[in-house]
């Protein structure tokens, strides 16, 4: 079962990096979601997937021989609380530049950076900040 699981872990890498190399910023958003899962089923395929013992010590024992992990079940909590603000900072940050650019395109967002043979459309878009008289 595990070959399995580690084949899908690396379409999930391979899927999340199409996606986050993208030019829409929601395809960029898919892609870091599909990232983090990815992430967490490498956390959870380095827990030892196999056993089904739980991990309960019996009286007189110092430690389990073999049993699940409980450890990496504990990171995936965290890790998906964490994916989850990530994603929504993201996604305030995305609504934001659409709202100020009007594109969710990322080769439109450059107003910081404009390439040199688009003078004219720089001059054409509104400026952000106004310049003091």
């Amino acid at each position: 079962m595990e070959p399995a699981f580690a084949l899908a872990f690396g379409v999930m890498v391979a899927v999340a990096a199409y996606l986050v190399m993208s030019r829409n910023v929601l395809r960029i958003v898919l892609g870091l979601l599909v990232l983090s899962n990815a992430a967490n089923l490498s956390i959870l395929l380095a827990g030892r997937i196999g056993e089904r013992t739980p991990p309960l010590v019996a009286d007189g024992d110092t430690f389990i021989a073999t049993s699940a992990n409980p450890l990496p079940q504990a990171l995936i909590l965290t890790a998906i609380v964490i994916s989850f603000s990530l994603v929504a900072f993201t996604v305030v940050l995305f609504e934001s530049a659409h709202r100020r650019l009007g594109t969710l395109d990322t080769e439109a967002m450059r107003e910081a950076e404009p390439r040199d043979d688009e003078p004219a459309q720089a001059a054409k878009r509104p400026k952000l900040v106004e310049e003091p008289a």
